[in-house]
This record gives structure tokens, sequence and C-alpha cells, in this order.
């Protein structure tokens, strides 16, 4: 394939391609660059189809090299190893943007692997990642229906703004990433400082029309023939005998409205009609599955694109039954636990001092994270037995979710600088489960005691759609998420949104349907929070007894080095005869914890101690801690003395200094002077 160089200007800033120069052995393969900033990816598809599955085997691999910032890994390999959160959600990003582009009958193992090979610390690589990804499938032998293309939106200072930076993304108060293809979006991923659902619509129509440039773009690049697609065929005799059964079987199960016996019923008849038609029909198993599970699709979907009824019987906008409780664990510093319908989430607060915060290592540069989210999904959960490994990229995606919808009703750091860690665990999963983490994290913090803005709630609306006719259902449960064409997450308070997330497996969505499922959620959310309520109406006034105290006093950072001492002695010293906790920053701020009152205060008048200046003319209380013949030495403030002579330790005539005072005894004193070569002078003729 020759090499192609091409590029297209989006919202001032030039996209540079070049396709056909490297990993030549790749299906499909570019380089995208902006900037300095420069992401390869890579499309790679198997020779032969894979047997005997039933879904489209895509793996999506994104992943930043050190190199391309300068960097060497921390940590004790000094390379790359398993990927970090962050590459996982960008990886997540890219995946949910192409996957509704593929045929549902794709069985060739595909693998999209992007790797960041150049960052100049100011054009973010995600947006990149994923125009690259459907260039690379665009120019490869891959068949997807179309490209895709995806935009950053910001808002700064009430405009919009396409592709912000990574300095102006701080200071945004909407991050919106959408992806989609020329006529309607397939992915969005955002969070927000309480957006009306208007300020969404109206940033997602700006994405979307700068989506439509980047895939007409796209379209203009050669591409490789592409790889045939093969429906199954059935035998149509089956298919007759299969549907005789099942057909009725599935209009009485998908009324069922207990998820466990709804399960259950239709498993046992499966395993029955194969048993009886193994015979009659050798070797036809996957197909006779595969009818099966086809007409148990068409019967759910009817039932609700034609009646409007839902498996569970509830209306179109119905949410299930909710309960809440505030304090179930004694000694978590904040607890709580949300149950909607069959989805419960046991959700907890845990405070902690600056030094807890998360050290984060990225390309970008490194910072401190002060607010942490942890998801998990055990296999109780679903009443299955599954081995704890460790959190997955679903873990990562749900938990991460959960954190930017309530990152956004926190405290400040200058208002509260405690280290504040959610984690979530899921004890039973029928839908939502991420919506119902923030609902108990929402909850959890109230408990804590942790000052947030307001209530925030999360709900999960679907969709069903059938050439022009569709329906948005409220509050999702498990089998409209798997048999339905959407999943979108939407989270916020009674003022609006705060974190959006959207899945479909159909080839997109218009915006005027996802306005509907947000005005929608709108209703929902604030049902949501006013159920919330009953449970616990605002934070409470106290921290929890278990949490740590902590005060804060700012030094001069000429004295940080004085409060550290040689080696860490000062600072070692105060920790280990008071028992607190004690973490200095590099602007001068000291945060001193503890859970005992008098500790926190010992440990702040060693601090203030340690960092005061002496002063001409104050008197202080000091220890004599050495006697010369000349006078005596007193420490008035830690590690600093001052010498009192001898003429100066009382009114009259002293013969001898131990005549007057005795090493060890504490002793009124006034700082006389300070001498140009920084000696104290006292006296104790006061």
């Amino acid at each position: 394939m020759e090499i192609i160089k091409t590029s297209l200007s989006i919202a001032g800033k030039e996209i540079h391609v070049e396709s056909g120069k490297l990993a030549k052995q790749a299906n499909g393969s570019c380089v995208v660059r902006v900037g300095d900033t420069m992401v390869m990816a890579n499309a790679v598809a198997s020779a032969v189809a894979k047997d005997g599955i039933d879904f489209v085997p895509i793996t999506v691999d994104y992943r930043e090299r050190g190199y391309a910032a300068g960097k060497i890994p921390g940590g004790f390999f000094k390379r790359e190893t398993k990927a970090r959160d962050s590459e996982v959600l960008v990886s997540r990003l890219i995946d949910r943007t192409i996957r509704p582009l593929f045929s549902e009958y794709w069985r060739y193992e595909t693998q999209i692997a992007n790797i960041v090979v150049s960052h100049d610390g100011v054009n973010d690589a995600d947006i990149m990642s994923i125009i690259a990804t459907s260039i690379a499938l665009h120019v490869s032998n891959i068949p997807v229906a179309k490209p895709v293309g995806a935009v950053r939106i910001g808002k700064i200072e009430g405009k919009l703004i396409v592709n912000p930076t990574l300095e102006e993304q701080t200071i945004s108060t909407l991050d919106l990433i959408v992806g989609g293809t020329d006529d309607a979006v397939t992915m969005v991923e955002a969070g927000a400082s309480e957006f009306s659902e208007d300020e969404m619509i109206e940033a997602l129509n700006l994405a979307k029309e700068e989506i439509g440039k980047i895939c007409n773009f796209i379209k203009t690049l050669p591409s490789k023939e592409k790889i045939a697609v093969a429906e199954p065929v059935i035998d149509s005799s089956l298919v007759s005998e299969v549907e005789a059964e099942a057909i009725p079987k599935a209009k009485e199960c998908v009324t069922i409205k207990d998820k466990s016996q709804r399960d259950t019923t239709w498993s046992s008849f499966k395993q029955d009609l194969q048993k009886r038609l193994a015979e009659k029909y050798a070797d036809k198993s996957k197909d006779i599955n595969f009818i099966m599970e086809n007409v148990f699709y068409k019967e759910a979907r009817e039932l609700v694109l034609t009646k409007n009824i839902r498996t569970d019987g509830r209306s179109l906008t119905e949410i299930r039954p909710i309960t809440c409780e505030v304090g179930y664990l004694p000694r978590a510093h904040g607890s709580a636990v949300f149950t909607r319908g069959q989805t419960q989430a046991l959700v907890s607060v845990t405070l902690g001092t600056p030094g807890d915060m998360q050290i984060m290592d990225e390309l970008a540069g490194e910072y401190k994270e002060r607010f942490m989210l942890n998801y998990n999904f055990p296999g109780f959960a679903t009443g299955e037995p599954k081995p704890d490994r460790g959190p997955g990229r679903r873990e990562v995606g749900h938990g991460a979710l959960a954190r930017r919808g309530l990152s956004s009703i926190l405290p400040s750091e200058k208002d509260f600088s405690y280290t504040i860690r959610i984690v979530s665990d899921i004890l039973e999963s029928n839908g939502s489960s991420s919506m119902a983490s923030v609902c108990g994290g929402c909850l959890a913090l109230f408990d804590a005691g942790v000052p947030v803005k307001s209530a925030c709630a999360g709900i999960a609306m679907g969709l069903m759609k059938e050439g022009d006719n569709y329906v948005v259902l409220t509050d999702i449960m498990g089998m409209e998420d798997h048999l339905g064409d959407m999943d979108f997450k939407v989270v916020g308070t009674k003022k609006g949104i705060t974190a959006l997330q959207m899945d479909i497996k159909i080839a997109g969505l218009t915006t005027e349907i996802m306005a509907k499922a947000l005005e929608q959620a709108r209703v929902g959310r604030l049902f949501i929070l006013e159920k919330m309520e009953s449970a616990i109406t605002q934070p409470r006034e106290d921290l929890s007894k278990y949490a740590p105290r902590m005060v804060s006093i700012v030094i001069p950072q000429s004295k940080i080095g004085g409060l550290i001492g040689p080696g860490g002695k000062n600072i070692r010293n105060i920790q280990e005869t008071t028992g607190a906790k004690i973490d200095i920053e590099e602007d001068g701020t000291v945060f001193i914890s503890s859970d005992n009152p008098e500790s926190l205060a010992t440990a702040r008048s060693m601090v203030e101690g340690l960092t005061a200046e002496v002063e001409v003319g104050k008197i202080y209380q000091g220890k004599v801690t050495k006697i010369m013949a000349f006078g005596a030495f007193v420490e008035i403030l830690p590690g600093k003395e001052g010498l009192v002579h001898i003429s100066k330790l009382g009114k009259g005539h002293v013969k001898k200094v131990e005549d007057v005072v005795s090493e060890g005894e504490v002793i009124t004193v006034k700082v006389d002077e300070i001498d140009k070569q920084g000696r104290i002078n006292l006296s104790k003729n006061i």
C-alpha cells in the first residue's frame, strides 16, 4: 500500500495523518499527530473466523510509552507493565465508539492496538486515538459500517470549546467526549458542573457537527477490499419447529417479574427442547440455541414496543422500589446501603490525611489524587461462583463514572482537606449497579459528615428501537440492558447533570432521542433524590469519632527544612512523641492529624515551636539546658536557645549561677536582643 500523508483542520488545529509507512503487516495502521502528540493505531484480525461464539470478538488496547514524554517509568521494573486505570478508560472509550459499527455476525478475532509514541503535554491523546482507530479500520480489510470520529467539548467562561488543551481542561466546567458517525452518536462520556439538559444538548450538537467533518475526511482515504461477513444459514424446518414451541414459552417467560424465576424457567425450557431435538437434529445444538435466543429477544422487545409493558410490570417511566439506609457499618467513617429493585450497593467512606492521597504518574505529569472511588462486583452479586482476581475493565469503568458524578459535589480541598475514599461493593445486581454506587456514595458522604454541596443521584436509561418506532425506558434492569439498544447513564443533582455515559448497540442515535432520554432521566433523578432524603437530608454536623481530626497551619517555606530536621529527625520525634501524623506540602502548609485531641494539640504546639520566630521583647517560658560560670542557656523554643548572662539572672548581684537556677528548671525569661550573629540574649530580672 502506498504511503498516505494528509491532514484535516478541526477547531483551528491541524490533525496530520500518515498511513502505509509503519506496521505494514497489520491489516490497517496509521499515525495521527496533533502538535507533538502522536498516536499509532493498528487494526489486526485473525485469518479464520472463530467457531462456537455468539459475540463480536473485539479487543482494544491503548497504551502509553514513557519515552513519549521523555520519562522513565516509575516503580521497581522501570518498564511499562499492566495498563494503568487511565489507559483502561481510554481503551473503553475506543471500544464503545467502534463496536456498534461491526456486523453482529463478525466472528474474526480483532485487536485494536493503540500506542502513544509522542506526547507534548499540551494535546491529549484520547480523542486522537479514537480517530486513529477509525482510520486504521477504514484503510484495512476489516469491515465496519461507517467511519467514526470523536471530539472533546469543554466550556470556559460560558463558551463551548472544541478539543481544549490539557491546561484548558483544568479550568473547564465541562468535559464531554462524543464519538459517532456522520449522522449519529455512538458513544458519550461526560463530567460537568451541574449542567442543564439544554446546555448538554447544545454541547452534543456542536460535537456532532465536528464529528461529521472528521467522518467525511476519513471517507476520502483509500481502503482495501473488505472481508465478507456471512449471516448464518439455518435449516428452515428447524426454525419452524423450534419457534412453534419457543414463541409461546418466550411470551410466558418475558412476563415473569422475578429475575431468578424467569431465568430458571427459560433455561429449563431450553435444556428440555435441546434434548428432545438432539436425535432428530444431530450437531445442531448451536443453531437451536441461536433460534431460541432470537425468539426471546424478539418477544421481550415486542412486549415493550407494541404494548408499552415491561417484563416486571412497570410502566416505561416507573422506577423500581428504593430503600436507603445510612450508618450501617459501625466503624466506617460513613456508610450506606442503597437498594433499587434487585440491585444493591454497600458503600463506605473513609477519610484520610493528605498523605493518603494517591500519586498518579501520567504522561502529562505526576499529580496527587485526593478523591478515590473503587467499585467491586463479586460473583455472588448475580448468584455465580467467580474467583476474585482484582478489578477488571468493567469495574474500572464503572468506578470512574461514579467518581466523576460525585466529584462535582465535593467541597474544595481548601475547605475540607481530607483525602476521601469511597468503596462500593455490589451485593446484588439486576442492572444499574454503577448508578446505585452513585446514590449510595452520596448517602455515605452525608453519613460521614463531608460538607458536600448538594445531594446527587444516578439513573440508567434504556432504549428499544425498530425503524422509526422507539421507546425510552427509565431505570433499566439487566435484561433490558442486554436486549435493548442503549445504556444511557445520567448522574446529577436537583440543579443539573454532573456525569453522563452512553453505550449503544445500534449504528447510532440522534440528539432528539438523547434529549428525550435526558428529560426522562431528570424526572427520574428528582424522584430518587426525594427517596434518598427520607434516609438523611443533609451531611452530619460532626465527623465520625473514628475519623482522624486534622488541623493545618502555614509556615514559611524557608522553615520547612528546619521542621523536618536532619534526616527527618524533628518530624519523626514529633510523631513518635505524640502519635500524631504530620504531612508537609511544598507551599508550607502543614497538616497535623490524630484520633486523640490531646495528641493533636501537643503536636501542633511542637510544630509551631519548631517553626516560630523568636521575637525581641517577648516573654517565654524556657527550660535551663546548661549552666556555665558566666550564665545559663535556656531553650525558649524547640531547638532555639538563648543566654541569660549572670548579670541578668536577678535584680541584685548574683555570685554564682547555681544560686539562682538549676539545670532542667523552667524559668520565665525575656528576649532582650538578637545580635548580628543571630545569638539570643535573655534576661530573668523581670
